[in-house]
């Protein structure tokens, strides 16, 4: 059996090039009923991804965190929030 590497991610700023351009679509309104919504649908999905990505972000900053004024890696909990 061979090794199956995942795909890259997308960068996020890629991934937030690609909102804002569904969101430009969008705005534009020369879709119709359908194809809007299926671009929303699209754009929550996305916008949810970005947001989760910020949060984990987030998380990996507060991981660094001056301790005894020190810079202090600590573990990262999979289910913080």
């Amino acid at each position: 059996m061979k090794n199956v590497k995942a795909a890259p991610k997308e960068t996020f700023e890629s991934s937030l090039q690609g909102l804002e351009d569904i969101v430009r679509r969008l705005e534009a309104g020369d879709q119709g009923l359908e194809a809007s919504l299926a671009l929303f649908e699209q754009g929550v999905a996305a916008a949810k991804e970005l947001s989760q990505r910020l949060e984990e972000a987030k998380r990996r900053v507060e991981v660094l965190c001056k301790e005894n004024d020190k810079l202090a890696r600590k573990p990262l909990e999979e289910n913080a929030k």
